[in-house]
């Protein structure tokens, strides 16, 4: 079962770097199903795995100039500021158990797996949908990207909070978000994304450093490097390899890998 984790590190890793979002979504089930680690811990573990991962992926688009910085500060301190708050306070915070279905007590870890795997159900739409062609010119200049600071700002606390709730990076609602609200081209918008979910996973998994948990740094080291080799192997396929062909059919995986974790978490209240 480990080798096979490891393998699924390659696939996120490769995601990411194909096609810039989805593949952090499968990092908490990856942990959950074939590492046999507490969902609560893994969401943590997940986060510094995706947030290194992003980070030495956003190297290559950095060289490249796809990264639209001030998007990013804008984009990326509410997103930073909530996903810290919701490691350190929201989710310890949370009721162990969240409620009851008659006699069935619904476990903190139960409703953050089944709520991860609805957010896995949306990614999915989000990469399977065709998008729509954006007019005009394909790369705009610096004085032609406009922010809608307001809707802007909004976004980011809520992927922030997500991404603190699940541990996914939440590429597939930010690049969206770049290329409609910041009027980003796609590319800026991918090298953007992954600058942020960087900046995000990592301040983010310091959420969780109180002094007493249990940090197996090894395992965290080994998947992290694995991760890598997956999203630097992905950028240089990237170039040769379209993501319009990629990402649907990834989409269909993530969304039957959703569907399976719904169906076999919810088995467990009947």
């Amino acid at each position: 079962m480990e080798i096979i984790g490891y393998i699924g590190a390659i696939i996120m890793g490769l995601s990411l770097g194909l096609i810039g979002g989805g593949g952090s979504i499968l990092t908490v089930p990856i942990l959950v199903y074939l590492f046999h680690i507490d969902p609560v811990l893994a969401t943590a573990y997940s986060l510094f795995i995706v947030g290194l991962t992003s980070l030495i992926g956003s190297g290559s688009h950095m060289r490249l100039g796809n990264i639209h910085w001030r998007t990013a500060i804008v984009f990326g301190i509410p997103s930073i500021l909530a996903v810290y708050a919701t490691r350190a306070w929201l989710v310890p915070a949370l009721p162990d158990p969240l409620f009851s279905v008659g006699d069935t007590p619904v476990t903190k870890a139960l409703g953050m797996l089944i709520f991860f795997a609805v957010l896995m159900v949306a990614a999915a739409y989000s990469m399977i949908r065709k998008p729509k062609v954006p007019k005009g010119p394909d790369q705009p200049t610096e004085q032609a990207v406009k922010f809608n600071y307001p809707l802007i700002l909004g976004e980011g606390i809520v992927v922030g909070t997500i991404t603190g709730l699940v541990g996914a990076g939440g590429g597939f609602l930010i690049i969206p978000a770049l290329v409609l609200l910041a009027k980003l081209p796609m590319k800026q918008a991918v090298g953007t994304s992954l600058i942020i979910i960087a900046a995000k996973s990592l301040i983010g998994f310091t959420g969780d450093l109180k002094g007493d948990e249990f940090i197996d740094w090894g395992f965290l080291g080994i998947f992290s490097a694995v991760a890598i080799g997956g999203i630097l192997l992905g950028s240089m396929l990237s170039k040769r390899i379209p993501n319009e062909k990629l990402k649907p059919a990834f989409g269909w995986f993530v969304l039957v890998m959703g569907v399976y974790i719904i169906g076999r978490e919810l088995s467990q209240l009947s």
